[in-house]
């Protein structure tokens, strides 16, 4: 099993050291191998996705990525930018399903802003669409006008089978789940999601078993905060799912506890934390490695279909945060401040 590690930028390396302890102490004929990206692909490379990162990453079965970004290259031109290796690699390995669990550990019920009685039994799956919407929409670009004045413009578009399919992986996963789905969109005022919607009532008869309701993105964003718990599955697209699955990460405690799977039509996946690269912790050794480590267990389980591994890693999670182990961001009073080194090691040992 080949994979390709790319630590990114920031706290990135950080995490995804805790992240390959874990992966390495399964003892499974598992191969390795390091690239730069974002920042740091530019700084090894002059391209925010070097050509052998790419390559690396197309030749392997799975990709486990850090974080890019980093604010000293806010002034490169855009195409330049760390993020924009982001979005490459996604579309050119057509990772168009993106898998996003809030699931609350009962240990950190009072790390979340929100009442315990209103997160505490959480479990919500969001699936994002990843390779298409405003995000890749052409055209887009900013020009000057008649007038002199400048204008910025995107492009929020979807085919039918783009919908289709990211559909399908919502209503699979809710088969295996509480047979929910929620369609989030904007079909009031946006032409595009007025087609979303419509699709997903279409692709809806293929699953009678499933209950599929629908919300505007307005009011799940409030419903999120007011009642998360009527969510099982929530399907959208990629603007919408990006700002939703921040918010929900929130609800567990911290982003830093919120994993990501995204997968092409096989399965192939890369696999990431939901968090940013937080360039203001790089090298402090304070970040949360726990979605990274998690985002280890959804790649067992997607990709390489091994759910026992996958249940270890997540069990040693379980058993780490039990025994009172907290990084800065989840720490609330009487437990165990940590380290992010400090935090996989309490994992390693959990799973050991």
């Amino acid at each position: 099993m080949k994979i390709a590690v790319l630590p990114g930028d920031g706290i990135g390396p950080e995490i995804v050291t805790e992240a390959v302890k874990i992966l390495s102490a399964l003892n499974l004929h598992l191969t390795m191998t390091e690239a730069p990206i974002g920042g740091a692909g530019y700084e090894a490379a002059g391209d925010p996705l070097p050509e052998a990162t790419l390559q690396l990453a197309k030749d392997s079965d799975a990709v486990l990525l850090g974080a890019v970004g980093d604010w000293k290259y806010d002034t490169l031109e855009r195409h330049l930018r760390p993020e924009r290796g982001l979005l490459r690699i996604r579309k050119e390995l057509n990772l168009f399903a993106n898998l996003r669990p809030a699931l609350l550990y009962p240990e950190l019920a009072n790390a979340s802003t929100l009442k315990p009685e209103v997160v505490s039994g959480l479990d919500i799956m969001i699936v994002r669409e990843l390779t298409g919407d405003i995000y890749f929409g052409q055209p887009r670009g900013i020009h000057t006008l008649a007038n002199g004045e400048r204008e910025g413009f995107n492009t929020m578009r979807y085919a039918e089978s783009e919908i289709r399919r990211i559909g399908r992986v919502a209503f699979g996963i809710a088969m295996k789940r509480n047979k929910k789905v929620c369609s989030v969109d904007k079909a009031n005022v946006l032409e595009c999601t007025e087609l979303w919607r419509q699709v997903m009532i279409e692709l809806s008869a293929e699953y009678p078993e499933v209950e599929l309701s629908h919300m505007y993105v307005d009011n799940a964003a409030m419903q999120l905060i007011r009642a998360p718990k009527q969510f099982d599955v929530m399907v959208t697209g990629n603007i919408f799912g990006d700002i939703l699955s921040d918010e929900a990460s929130m609800l567990t405690g911290s982003i830093g506890m919120l994993p990501s799977a995204s997968l092409d039509a096989n399965n192939k996946g890369m696999y990431e934390p939901s968090h940013g690269s937080a360039p203001d912790l790089a090298g402090k050794n304070v970040a949360n490695p726990l979605a990274t480590i998690l985002s280890a267990a959804m790649m067992m389980r997607y990709t390489f279909n091994d759910e026992l591994n996958a249940l270890k890693i997540e069990n040693a999670v379980k058993q780490a945060l039990a025994q009172g182990y907290r990084t800065a961001d989840i720490v609330t009073e009487g437990c165990k401040k940590v380290s992010c080194s400090d935090m996989g090691n309490a994992v390693l040992a959990a799973l050991n």
